[in-house]
């Protein structure tokens, strides 16, 4: 990833150079984009170093969520940094039209080409990524991956984006089209950044695990002759590859306490087998005929009937 940073870093200055020297909107958008992917690859590898950290007293479910966290300000960064300043590029030609200088664009064409060769190689190199750890729907889990693979496949639509609309300046003398296409930029990048951040707020509010997950977990509770109704389950996401699992269960009559904390002990371990991202399992055994005498009106002094 630090090579990945001081490429984008290279190709933001070149095309920040191309765009001022050619005064090309189109190519001070892709300016922006890519230094709103650099500072998203800082985020990015924030979030990597600080979400392996062991849990601590201060943090007991460990610091899984930094992930979430981090990948948030990236959406974020590439909203402002990216999308707006194409905008106000986009807004500001159309404003103000533009002159064509044909040396400029030959120069400014050259750098976006080599960059869509770069960000090919990148997204590229992410999809292999995802495909290694267990395909689409496996491989995003991770939303820095995710993240990576948004920023990349942004980055060779926005490009060519990019080049669409220099070169239809340079044949038409149009800025209308280049503008457009800075706005087309804007746009991409607006809703890239509305996904990514979608995603992130309902994994830092306490998304549930994927409902296979949790389908399992409830199976395999109903399955055990010890519990005779699962009154309820919780789940939650507290990192990329852990969970945790809270199960409200009424046993059956007759168990002494040592065999309910043999059979509680027992079924963690099933759980743990059988959904290995749950690393915090926590069992509620209650007693529902206990708890229905005591919640009766005779139990509580409350008249009841006529």
């Amino acid at each position: 990833m630090l090579v990945a940073l001081a490429a984008n870093l290279v190709i933001a200055a070149a095309k920040a150079v191309g765009g001022l020297a050619a005064g090309s909107p189109a190519l001070l958008s892709e300016a922006a984009h890519s230094v709103a992917d650099s500072m998203n690859e800082v985020f990015l590898l924030a979030a990597l170093r600080r979400s392996r950290r062991p849990a601590d007293r201060r943090h007991p479910f460990g610091y899984g969520k930094e992930r979430f966290f981090w990948s948030l300000l990236a959406a974020v960064g590439i909203f402002v940094m990216g999308g707006c300043f194409s905008f106000f590029q986009g807004i500001e030609a159309l404003a103000s039209g533009g002159e064509e200088k044909l040396g400029g664009y030959v120069a400014g064409l050259i750098v976006l080409g080599i960059a869509l060769l770069a960000e090919g190689a990148s997204l590229l190199r992410a999809l292999y990524q995802v495909r290694r750890q267990g395909g689409t729907v496996a491989g995003l889990r991770d939303p820095a991956l995710r993240t990576v693979v948004a920023e990349d496949g942004t980055a060779v639509l926005g490009v060519t984006l990019a080049i669409a609309g220099m070169a239809l300046h340079m044949v038409t003398g149009q800025v209308v089209w280049e503008a457009s296409a800075s706005l087309a930029i804007g746009a991409l990048l607006v809703y890239v950044a509305y996904r990514l951040g979608r995603d992130a707020r309902d994994q830092l509010i306490g998304e549930a695990a994927d409902r296979e997950a949790s389908g399992r977990i409830r199976e395999l509770l109903r399955a055990q002759p010890e519990i005779d109704s699962v009154e309820a389950l919780f789940t939650m996401k507290t990192g990329l590859d852990s969970a945790l699992v809270a199960a409200r269960v009424d046993l059956v009559p007759g168990l002494d306490s040592e065999r309910v904390e043999d059979v509680a002990v027992r079924i963690k371990r099933s759980i743990a087998r059988t959904v290995p991202e749950a690393d915090q399992i926590f069992l509620d055994v209650t007693d529902r005929r206990a708890r229905e005498a005591a919640e009766s009106p005779a139990a509580t002094g409350e008249r009841g009937g006529a």
